[in-house]
């Protein structure tokens, strides 16, 4: 048995060339380009001085596949199989960086090489994500090399209440979406009575648009891993198990590695590091449930039982895990603690505002031009996120709102965009920090359409225990499908907003007291939009299909006949000598002739037929 001891020395080489490798990525080839890079360094006869590797997450998901090149610290952005001949040969071996593969600045034109002097990174502040993309998450010795595992050794020099104690004053919360004092919740779980007790990472992250937690599992699973024996010290559990989704199966296979490297260096198993302590962990894939991100339908699931949530008292942290006291932080929570006991309390205070103190983690998504993974200090205004390190809104289209935490959160319009991201803040407005989603919409979002969305997501995963949120939420749907169909009367938007209050006061859990939000901030910052599907029958961004119809323009129309051969209800007339017309009675709203016409001939005009 080693103790923290690296497995094996590093070679030095002159260069390292590390390839993004995360699932975004990889969808996109940065295997292959790996391969080439390791194929033309061993051809050019030079592998001995550079070395190629890979990293999880970069963060800069819109740019990938990213190769990061030290120690120059040049970025390239959207790599192809085709172009790694061209940066061996130029860069490598002749010292001339490729200007073409430079990331460019849609403002200015410029083209930027070293990717701290871009905007997406230069305007954030990376303490979590710090790691991220620049280490082998799969190589425990790079962890080790850059501090890895020093937060825990200093955590052993100390008492397990003074760790508590010191996780109190940081002032940390918790990263899952409740925002609750993480240092009080280990606190409640240290004094409850029992010999038995577990610590939980909750890695269930199933809200449409967010991969937070999933990159950190990909990129630094060790700092995850870190935090969670660190708290299982704190708290007097010898027993540490994470929860992760099914559909992550890279951050499984990267977690399992890290748990294997753990226990070879004894960071993991009997008398950890000759401190005494005992702790292990185990890997426990969930089938996918939204629900089960919630506390006690997780437990459940992992007891083997049906995910479904349990009244509270009593809470995990007296009975939880087989009746056990247990406690569960989110990835990001475990991940934040191990940063705080390497980097030292007083810094980690140092950043965000006084109610939330340390940074947001968010991904950023929607119709921004710079979408990726990104950390801010808490108290960062969306205004800066969007527009600062997001890069404005796609094709310069004009903003409209952003949709915070997931598919339970609000969606803020542009009066709002100067307000700071921290857990009141968001609340006041309606809206929730949630575990990280932030969803931007544009001048062609229906906010109605988008809060149907949001609504049928949480509506179909719910677990149907209770009858608030089973039926509630099924009867706020019916509502919003009406109002998009153009069959509904005002009246109807009074009985939404009352039965939406109804489900947040009454739900068994968090799923169904906050599906509302979406329904409920739309209709406070957006409610002129469901009046005009009411009583104009119009959707203003042309989005429900049921209230515009298909038109031809007989101007721009060049009789190619296209349209009515692939229209599948043959509800396009006419011929090419004389003319095309859609007959609406017969159209379904597939869009197929819209998609596909050559000249665009074919518009959406507002009315039902």
């Amino acid at each position: 048995m080693t103790n923290g001891n690296p497995k094996k020395k590093k070679k030095n080489h002159e260069r390292r060339i590390l390839i993004c490798q995360g699932t975004g990525c990889i969808s996109s080839k940065s295997n292959e380009i790996r391969k080439k890079f390791e194929t033309e360094i061993v051809k050019a006869g030079i592998h001995e001085k550079v070395e190629v590797t890979f990293t999880g997450c970069h963060g800069f998901c819109a740019q990938g596949p990213l190769v990061f090149i030290k120690p120059e610290e040049t970025l390239y952005c959207k790599v192809k199989v085709e172009d790694v001949e061209k940066i061996v040969e130029s860069h490598i071996k002749k010292n001339e960086p490729v200007e073409d593969l430079f990331y460019e600045d849609p403002k200015t034109g410029k083209k930027i090489e070293k990717h701290n002097e871009i905007d997406f990174y230069a305007k954030q502040k990376r303490m979590i994500l710090e790691n991220c993309g620049h280490i082998n998450p799969e190589d425990i010795n790079e962890y080790l090399h850059i501090g890895g595992y020093s937060g825990l050794k200093k955590a052993f020099s100390m008492k397990p209440e003074e760790v508590i104690e010191a996780i109190k004053e940081s002032g940390l919360r918790g990263r899952g979406g409740a925002g609750f004092p993480t240092g009080l919740k280990w606190g409640f779980c240290r004094n409850a009575p029992g010999k038995e007790k577990y610590v939980i990472c909750n890695a269930d992250e199933g809200d449409p648009g967010a991969f937070m937690d999933r990159s950190i599992l990909e990129a630094d699973p060790h700092s995850v891993l870190e935090g969670m024996i660190i708290g299982g010290y704190a708290i007097g559990a010898s027993n540490g198990i994470i929860y992760v989704r099914s559909e992550y199966p890279l951050a499984v296979h990267r977690f399992r590695k890290t748990v294997e490297d753990a226990k070879e260096l004894n960071f993991l198993g009997k008398n950890v590091l000759d401190s005494g302590f005992d702790f292990d962990v185990m890997i426990q894939e969930g089938a996918g449930a939204f629900v089960c991100g919630e506390e006690t339908a997780l437990m459940a699931s992992i007891e083997g039982e049906r995910g479904i949530p349990k009244p509270r008292p009593p809470f995990p942290a007296t009975s939880g895990l087989w009746g056990k006291p247990t406690n569960i932080n989110n990835v990001k929570s475990w991940a934040a603690a191990a940063w705080i006991f390497k980097n030292g309390v007083e810094e980690f205070k140092k950043v965000g505002v006084k109610t939330s103190t340390g940074t947001a983690i968010f991904s950023l998504t929607g119709k921004v031009k710079n979408s990726g993974l990104i950390e801010v200090p808490m108290g960062t205004t969306l205004r800066e996120i969007i527009f600062g390190i997001g890069g404005g809104i796609l094709d310069d289209k004009k903003f409209k709102a952003v949709q915070t935490g997931g598919p339970s959160g609000g969606c803020l319009p542009a009066s709002k965009l100067d307000l700071g991201v921290d857990f009141e803040t968001l609340q006041a407005e309606g809206s929730i920090m949630g575990s990280g989603g932030m969803v931007v919409a544009d001048e062609n979002t229906c906010m109605v359409d988008l809060a149907r969305y949001f609504l049928a997501f949480t509506q179909k995963e719910s677990c149907g225990k209770c009858t608030p949120c089973r039926e509630g939420t099924l009867r706020a749907l019916e509502i919003l499908e009406r109002i998009t169909r153009g069959e509904a009367d005002l009246s109807d938007l009074d009985d939404l907003e009352e039965l939406c209050h109804v489900i947040k006061d009454t739900s068994l859990c968090a799923l169904g007291q906050t599906a509302p939000n979406p329904i409920l901030s739309t209709l406070k910052h957006f409610r002129h939009e469901y009046e005009e599907h009411i009583t104009d029958l119009r959707c203003s961004a042309r989005v429900c299909t049921e209230l515009y119809t298909f038109v031809i323009d007989e101007e721009k129309c060049i009789k190619c006949g296209l349209c009515a051969r692939i229209c599948p209800v043959e509800a396009i007339m006419g011929s090419k000598e004389t003319s095309f017309r859609i007959d609406c009675r017969l159209c379904t709203h597939c869009q197929m002739c819209y998609n596909r016409c050559p000249k665009d001939a074919i518009e959406k005009v507002s009315g039902k037929c």
